[in-house]
C-alpha cells in the first residue's frame, strides 16, 4: 500500500491508439499520483482526458506503456484487473445506478456480491455515507424519485462503500443541471479534505484552483502542463493552455 506522499498510481509512457494505429487517442503520457492529492486533468474535448482517466483502471486497454498501481503493474496480462479495480472508486458522467433497486440495494450491492461482507455491516457503513451527502431519507427510494444530483451523489456513496485507496470522477457534474452542480462539487470537497486521493476530470475550473493539488492540461492526446493550480492559472507555459484559458476563464 501506498503511504502518505508516495506514489498510488505511477503512468508510463501510455498510448492508445485505435484503428490499427491510424487514430491515436493518447502518446506517450506519463503521470505520477501520489497518496493524498487531487489531480485534476482538463482541457478542451476530445483532448484524451477521459480515455486516459479510464485507461487508469482498464476500461480503456492501453496500446502501450505501463500503469502502476499500488507497485502492482496492472497493465501486464497477468495481473486479475478485477482485483485491483475494487480498490478504485469510479465516478461517471451518468450515474449508472440500478433502476429496479432501491439506494440501499444499489449500495450494498458490491460489496456484498464482490466482497462478500454481511449486509448488515454493509448497511451500516452505506448509512454513514448516506449521512455525510446529506441523504440519509433516501435509502429506501427509487433512483426515478432522485434529482441528477442527488443520483450522482448517491453514486459517489456507491463507489465509497468499497472502500477504495483511490477514487476516479469521469467530468460528475456534466451531465447535471446547474442548479445541481453545487451539491455534488461540494461533496468533492469533502472527500478531499478527508485525505482521499482523487483523479478529476473536470470542467469546473473553481474546482481545480480550490480544491486541486495539480492541476494537468491536456491535448491532442498528450499532457501539455502539470502544475499546482496557482502557477497553473496564473502563470501558464504553454500556448495551447493559454489560448484555453482566454476561452474559460
Amino acid at each position: 500500500m501506498a503511504t502518505e506522499g508516495n506514489p498510488i498510481i505511477d503512468v508510463k509512457k501510455l498510448t492508445k491508439t485505435y484503428c490499427g494505429g491510424r487514430i491515436r487517442a493518447l502518446t506517450d503520457c506519463s503521470l505520477t499520483i501520489r497518496k493524498g492529492e487531487v489531480v485534476v486533468i482538463v482541457g478542451p474535448s476530445g483532448s484524451g482526458k477521459s480515455t486516459f482517466l479510464r485507461s487508469l483502471n482498464l476500461l480503456e486497454t492501453p496500446t502501450s506503456g505501463q500503469i502502476i498501481f499500488e507497485g502492482t503493474d496492472i497493465s501486464d496480462k497477468k495481473t486479475d484487473i478485477n482485483l485491483h479495480r475494487q480498490r478504485m472508486g469510479m465516478v461517471f458522467q451518468h450515474f449508472n445506478l440500478f433502476p429496479h433497486m432501491t439506494v440501499m440495494d444499489n449500495l450494498i450491492l458490491a460489496p456484498v456480491k464482490v466482497r462478500h461482507e454481511d449486509p448488515e455491516k454493509a448497511k451500516e457503513r452505506a448509512r454513514e455515507l448516506l449521512s455525510k451527502v446529506g441523504l440519509s431519507d433516501r435509502e429506501s427510494a427509487y433512483p426515478i424519485q432522485l434529482s441528477g444530483g442527488q443520483k450522482q451523489r448517491i453514486a459517489i456513496v456507491r463507489a465509497l462503500c468499497m472502500n477504495p485507496d483511490v477514487m476516479l470522477f469521469d467530468e460528475p457534474t456534466s451531465a447535471l443541471d446547474p442548479e445541481m452542480v453545487g451539491e455534488v462539487l461540494e461533496v468533492m470537497r469533502d472527500l478531499a479534505k478527508s485525505g482521499m486521493t482523487m483523479v478529476v476530470v473536470t470542467h469546473e475550473m473553481g474546482f481545480a484552483k480550490e480544491v486541486g493539488s495539480r492541476v494537468i492540461f491536456m491535448d491532442g492526446g498528450k499532457i501539455l502542463e502539470d502544475k499546482p493550480p496557482k502557477e497553473f492559472f496564473e502563470n501558464p507555459e504553454n500556448e495551447r493552455l493559454k489560448l484555453f484559458l482566454s476561452k474559460v476563464l
